[in-house]
């Protein structure tokens, strides 16, 4: 009996010591530094539980075994949450677990480039392979806000629309409120509408502001815009390009946006402006410039008469034939 007890004690002994060494390998295991010896992508799908989690992140290489992944996660009570990670080379269990416990996910970047059309930006929105969804209704035009969005994988489609129209409505919101004094724009709505044949006209930030102020004095006069822009942008069916010159026929042919034909604004926006160029609708530069046209270099000259902008005109166009010639 004497011996039985003592082989017993032995034993149990011998369990808890490696019951103990165990545990403590599997902290270490849990909490030292991992396999991984790469950077690594992996998602974790929707609905997925711990252990197949667990399975993935190990046939991964990403954890040294998944029961003392799956034991430390219980033990300290942590919620994984679906979504697309990238793993650090030898990133531990336990980081492993925080960064999929906060949703720490990889992030994508999806920039919309100034003066795309509502109809541009769809395709692109719907090329981004890492969105989900579908885009099912589209937003007028001129409301979506150009600017660089970080997402998720599987970020919906329709939502970040529906953000960039949120974002466009308190951005005009924003600065509708600090607008010059005495402006020709009747409402926030007249304001993006100009703002967008603004975008149209130059891509040089630093012209917007002018080119902003020709267009307000040509308002304040009751002079038309004028703008090439506009008649594509109808002429093209929303496209806002075509793949031709514009003729004398399409300045003259009466639409809703053609600013030759027209008195005013045209009748929605022609694109989707950035703030650069809200801004400078709202805060136009002051001067007496009623034209301009381009200088064969990507600026424009600028006209305070017609005869000034005639003789504008001509250098362009002599640019334009040197250009061709050679």
């Amino acid at each position: 009996m004497r011996f039985l007890l003592r082989l017993f004690l032995v034993l149990c002994v011998l369990a808890i010591a490696g019951g103990t060494f165990l545990a403590l390998d599997g902290h270490r295991r849990f909490t030292g530094p991992g396999p991984l010896a790469d950077k690594l992508v992996l998602v974790v799908p929707k609905g997925a539980g711990l252990d197949a989690i667990a399975r993935k992140l190990e046939a991964a290489g990403v954890v040294h075994d998944r029961y003392s992944f799956m034991i430390g996660t219980k033990l300290r009570k942590v919620v994984l949450k679906a979504g697309e990670y990238e793993f650090p080379p030898a990133i531990s269990g336990e980081e492993v677990m925080t960064m999929i416990g906060e949703g720490r996910t990889l992030k994508h970047r999806l920039t919309i480039a100034e003066g795309l059309t509502v109809k541009q930006i769809i395709v692109e929105v719907e090329q981004a392979d890492f969105l989900s969804g579908r885009v099912t209704k589209l937003p007028p035009e001129g409301w979506l806000l150009p600017e660089t969005w970080v997402l998720s994988r599987d970020d919906d489609r329709g939502e970040l629309v529906a953000r960039m129209e949120k974002s466009m409505r308190q951005t005009l919101d924003e600065l509708w409120a600090k607008r010059a004094a005495d402006l020709p724009l009747k409402s926030p709505e007249e304001a993006l509408i100009l703002a967008s044949v603004v975008e149209r006209e130059t891509g040089i930030a630093a012209e917007r502001p002018m080119v902003a102020g020709v267009f307000v004095n040509r308002l304040r006069l009751g002079m038309r815009l004028q703008s090439d822009p506009t008649v594509i942008y109808g002429l093209s069916e929303g496209l806002g390009v075509m793949d031709r010159p514009l003729t004398r026929a399409d300045l003259e042919r009466p639409h809703a946006w053609n600013t030759y034909v027209i008195d005013r604004l045209p009748k929605t926006p022609i694109a989707n402006p950035g703030r650069a160029s809200l801004e400078a609708v709202l805060n136009p530069a002051k001067t007496d410039a009623l034209y301009f046209v381009a200088d064969g270099s990507g600026g424009h000259r600028f006209a305070k008469s017609l005869d000034e902008h005639n003789a504008n005109v001509s250098n362009w166009r002599r640019v334009e034939k040197d250009r061709k010639g050679k």
